[in-house]
């Protein structure tokens, strides 16, 4: 991270259970050299064990993301950084309306056959990331399944999910693909409008679809990050926190950017 960067972050860490008298050992590492180590990981794809010599030891970096995985303090810090840009956007901090889709990715050999699937439509044998983003693109919650599970039972589970935590939310665009039931159902269970944008049979080759390019251009970010290229992670939750971790580089760029008239 820049200094920039750091200047942002600094403020909307969780704050360690050390320092909210709960106890606990003080950690041996600044939270700076920790970050920095997880978002290399994260953007350049490398191992665990492949941690560069300048680095804190890399038991102790995993040690830090299964920690914040674990207790969703990952996810925590990506919320007050999609809360800070919007509110720097004029936005107010709870979105009212948002895009659902989903993307098929390959599954690495060290996934187990438990949690990965074949997605006939795509021809990919691997997992799939059901996700759900606002307006300006940025991520309200994710969901990793084996890719032979259908976008409509997905859905179902993870609209509950983001649904319970953003209550303004009331309009959601999505593709043909989440037709039939679940358009009833959100609006019967969940006092949620799905609006289906569909692709005219007669557009032939590249056409931007109102709305549905919102969330590819999230796909888009999620692939320039190379961990997410390809699906390396044993465990959903962990797969799931590193699209946290993918969003949270887009975001303290964003924040860090100077703005007009600034440089």
């Amino acid at each position: 991270m820049t200094d920039a960067e750091w200047a942002v972050v600094r403020s909307l860490l969780p704050v360690p259970g050390r320092l909210r008298g709960r106890g606990g050992q003080p950690e041996a590492n600044c939270h700076r050299a920790i970050l920095d180590v997880v978002r290399y990981l994260v953007d350049n794809g490398i191992k665990w064990r492949a941690m560069p010599a300048d680095f804190p030891p890399w038991d102790r970096v995993y040690a830090f993301f299964r920690r914040w995985r674990d207790h969703a303090l990952v996810k925590e810090f990506h919320d007050r950084l999609r809360s800070r840009i919007r509110e720097s956007e004029g936005r107010d901090t709870e979105p009212t309306a948002g895009v659902i889709d989903s993307q098929s990715v390959t599954a690495d050999a060290v996934v187990g056959t438990d949690s990965r699937g074949f997605d006939g439509g795509k021809l990919i044998n691997g997992r799939k990331r059901h996700v759900v983003v606002d307006t300006p693109g940025l991520l309200l919650g994710v969901m990793v399944t084996a890719a032979d599970v259908g976008d409509r039972a997905a859905a179902q589970v993870l609209l509950e999910q983001v649904t319970d935590a953003h209550h303004r939310l009331a309009l959601l665009w999505a593709d043909g693909g989440y037709t039939g039931s679940l358009v009833e159902h959100c609006l019967a269970t969940l006092a949620l409008v799905l609006a289906i944008v569909k692709r005219s049979d007669g557009m032939r080759g590249f056409v931007v679809l109102p709305k549905r390019w919102i969330v590819e251009r999230l796909f888009a970010h999620l692939m320039r990050t190379r961990r997410l290229v390809r699906d390396f992670e044993r465990r959903t939750a962990s797969a799931e926190a590193m699209v946290y971790w993918s969003m949270t580089l887009l975001m303290t760029r964003r924040l860090a950017r100077p703005g007009p008239g600034r440089g």
